[in-house]
């Protein structure tokens, strides 16, 4: 881990990162504390998450793993609404590497107290940025945990990447991203039926009829709905998707 500081894909670069510093750990168990400067470049979507995700009798919170066809693997989560922005995260298609509490950022208050936070998420971009999430409800956001956030937002910027906190996302595009979603495994890819599909969207028209066009809807439904995970296939995802929602094939950049 310590060997993949450096320039990202893309040649983004890192400005000097002044009054924070980060832990984290790699895949293997090996712990690490360094200045922000130093630390900006480490690939943060493939550390270890730096905290455990308890589950215990009586919890509030409903903790448990998210399979990412991003990561090709299991991101924790502590929360519904973490869930759904880990989700809607592994549906973004300029989103190439995920992880959960990534790290724990270390800075001193204005009075010199020691002052720490683990971020939710972090994601890395095509172009090489970084993405940092913190996921709260706007009525949860105490005084204390709004000064963490603040701080945060300045760490990022400092190294150029972006700060999200987030709360609860648009419910129908949740609900929309969340049927695709049982859809996301690699295992509802059938090449013939998705060239097929591609070729039958070539021009927009409605869903269930580019479907039939290309055969049995039982057969052909679960690789449509995977190819508009993928964005091979694209629909508005901001209004209920059915029958008659217009569906098209990306048309490659």
């Amino acid at each position: 881990m310590a060997g993949s500081l450096g320039v990202l894909p893309g040649g983004v670069s890192g400005p000097p990162a002044e009054g924070f510093e980060v832990a984290y750990a790699d895949r293997g168990g090996s712990e690490f504390r360094a200045s922000l400067r130093d630390a900006w470049a480490v690939r943060f979507e493939d550390v270890a998450p730096v905290r455990a995700f308890k589950s215990y009798k009586g919890q509030r919170h409903l903790p448990g793993l998210w399979w990412s066809s991003t990561a090709g693997g299991h991101i924790g989560y502590e929360s519904w609404l973490e869930r759904d922005h880990v989700m809607l995260l592994d549906f973004d298609a300029s989103v190439v590497g995920i992880s959960s509490q990534p790290f724990w950022l270390f800075w001193r208050s204005e009075a010199g107290k020691g002052v720490s936070h683990a971020p939710d998420y972090f994601a890395r971009r095509d172009n090489g940025t970084g993405l940092v999430v913190d996921c709260r409800p706007a009525d949860r956001r105490k005084p204390r945990d709004v000064a963490k956030f603040e701080a945060t937002r300045t760490a990022c910027a400092q190294v150029g990447w972006e700060f999200r906190l987030v709360g609860a996302p648009d419910a129908i595009m949740v609900r929309n991203v969340r049927w695709l979603a049982g859809y996301r495994h690699p295992r509802h890819r059938l090449e013939s039926v998705a060239s097929d599909l591609l070729a039958a969207f070539a021009e927009p028209q409605p869903l269930m009829a580019g479907a039939s066009a290309v055969g049995d809807p039982i057969r052909v439904l679960p690789v449509l709905f995977h190819l508009l995970w993928l964005h091979e296939l694209t629909a508005n995802v901001s209004v209920p998707l059915h029958a008659l929602s217009l569906v098209s094939a990306e048309v490659p950049r």
